[in-house]
């Protein structure tokens, strides 16, 4: 655990000490290395007997997990724009 933490926080140094060069090159990189991650990922999960034997009860509980975050954040998101943005408004018309 530690090492994963000391891993980031050098990459934050390093990135703190390059802010002032021009590194557009750099997000083709992640990219590409989110795309391979995921990739290696599927070959595990596709490797795994349990997971596979129960995809469609796990794929279900996924389904409404992510419908359910989707939904919350939405409403949230739209509560609190509301609460910053149109009743100001309203109060700045009224006034």
């Amino acid at each position: 655990m530690f090492i994963i933490i000391g891993i980031m926080l050098s990459g934050m140094l390093i990135g703190y000490l390059l802010r002032s060069k021009r590194l557009t090159w750099i997000h083709k990189i992640i990219t590409f290395l989110i795309w391979l991650l995921l990739f290696l990922l599927g070959i595990d999960v596709g490797d795994n007997k349990a997971i596979m034997n129960g995809l469609h009860t796990l794929g279900l509980e996924a389904l409404t997990i992510t419908l359910a975050a989707v939904i919350g954040s939405t409403l949230l998101a739209w509560g609190l724009w509301y609460l910053l943005y149109i009743r100001n408004r309203n109060k700045e018309e009224k006034a």
